[in-house]
């Protein structure tokens, strides 16, 4: 796990290695100290939630003090464990108003061969620019779609932080790149996505997959550049 330098004060990297889909992943949800409890940046597939208690844990936290749970997206690696989740805490859910017919259940997600994971309330639907105050500074909402409809990424302003999902990953060949197209539907608007996030003042990132990567906007505008050349 990072220094408090490396992520920010208040900013807690969980990663998990997990099954999902036929295959070992590692995930890594986020958690973010707030004068509330915590925020919980993702949940991981159903089976995640013992390693996030065991990380809290460690953090001097139980499960029991997450009091908001943000959903960067509603693919199943990221929201199929809500609701295990919700079964041992009382957690508002937030995700974008794009997102939310899917993690609720009123739509089938786009991604999977149709077995879902079980629905989930979602008690408020965001958009861009909303902001959340915590121990490291707001975060704020970033609209990051074509990974997914509603898909956003959480930015730390006053720590030049990125909590990106999935709109760049760290767990291939690239210390930084962009989404991975198989699993990106609309591959035209996650690459405008990328453009946006190098707009930003980012010193450092956390993917959901690869984790932390001292990178930030000189990489992610070469991501934006090469992909557009």
């Amino acid at each position: 796990m990072e220094t408090d330098e490396e992520r920010g004060a208040g900013v807690h990297t969980l990663p998990l290695t997990v099954d999902y889909g036929g295959q070992t992943l590692t995930i890594t949800p986020t958690a973010v100290e707030t004068d509330r409890g915590l925020v919980l940046i993702d949940v991981g597939p159903a089976g995640a939630v013992d390693g996030i208690r065991t990380h809290l844990r460690s953090l001097g936290y139980e499960l029991a003090d997450i009091w908001l749970v943000v959903l960067t997206h509603h693919d199943g690696d990221h929201a199929g464990g809500l609701s295990e989740l919700l079964e041992a805490v009382d957690a508002v859910v937030a995700t974008h108003r794009e997102e939310a017919p899917f993690v609720t259940g009123e739509r089938d997600p786009i991604k999977g061969d149709g077995d879902r994971y079980p629905p989930a309330a979602v008690d408020l639907e965001l958009v861009d620019g909303v902001r959340i105050p915590t121990f490291a500074g707001p975060i704020e909402l970033i609209e990051t779609p074509g990974h997914a409809p509603g898909h956003c990424s959480l930015y730390f302003p006053a720590g030049n932080l990125l909590v990106a999902g999935d709109a760049l990953v760290a767990d291939g060949d690239e210390p930084l790149s962009g989404p991975k197209e198989e699993f990106t539907p609309d591959m035209d608007r996650a690459l405008e996505s990328v453009g946006t996030l190098a707009t930003l003042e980012i010193d450092h990132v956390v993917c959901y997959h690869g984790g932390y990567v001292d990178r930030g906007s000189d990489a992610i505008r070469e991501i934006a550049e090469r992909r557009t050349d």
